[in-house]
């Protein structure tokens, strides 16, 4: 059993919530970690580069020359790989990169990754956020004095509240996750992480959850 500090918005601690050691109590393992940063990785990956192939590029309709007589080496078209402006031969075509991995192993990064961040405090949880408008400043601040501003945070809502987001987003250094979004490459990616009260209990209740 794991217990971490909840603090408010000026860093005073408040309470302190305990975490089963089966969230948090998980070894490293590191081909697991690799497979999943693998996958994501590639599941953003847009692959739509593309070339022609001489049957799409323009022109070359006609025969350059006659087939005999000339001299020339027999030609049926200036669009052919061999000159210049003419169709590549095995060029790359749009493809989709990624693949799947079992949902278990998935989950499974998510808590060695959290497991990770745990044995190093590099967790934070603020009782609550709450913006009634983008303020950019305010999240500087409270990052300011969660001692956090020169890091990489990632802060992980319940649900992207568009102030919130807007808040938080336009500080440098910071990405912004909803409990639903998040995955192991952004997890370790981050020099901490930040929840909120609400966003580590569903975090952990969804980590727990054998079928989701």
């Amino acid at each position: 059993m794991g217990s971490l500090s909840v603090v408010d918005q000026n860093g005073r601690e408040l309470e302190k919530i305990n975490i089963s050691s089966k969230i948090v109590g998980h070894a490293i393992n590191s081909e697991i970690l690799y497979q999943e940063v693998r996958r994501y990785l590639a599941s953003v990956r847009s692959g739509t580069h593309k070339t022609k192939s001489r049957s799409e590029v323009r022109g070359g309709g006609k025969k350059p020359w006659r087939q005999k007589g000339t001299g020339n080496a027999r030609a049926g078209s200036t669009r052919s790989p061999l000159w210049k402006g003419g169709g590549v031969v095995f060029g790359p075509e749009p493809r989709d990169y990624s693949f799947k991995l079992n949902k278990k192993v998935i989950k499974q990064s998510k808590k060695m990754a959290l497991s990770e961040k745990f044995k190093n405090k590099k967790i934070v949880v603020l009782d609550k956020l709450d913006f009634d408008s983008p303020k950019t400043s305010k999240a500087a601040e409270i990052l300011r004095n969660l001692n956090l501003d020169k890091d990489k945070v990632l802060i992980v809502f319940e649900d992207l509240n568009s102030n919130m987001e807007k808040s938080f987003r336009n500080v440098q250094n910071v990405l912004v996750e909803s409990v639903k979004g998040v995955n192991t490459y952004v997890m370790l990616l981050a020099d901490y992480i930040v929840f909120t009260k609400s966003s580590i209990d569903e975090f952990i209740k969804r980590l727990g959850n054998e079928r989701s």
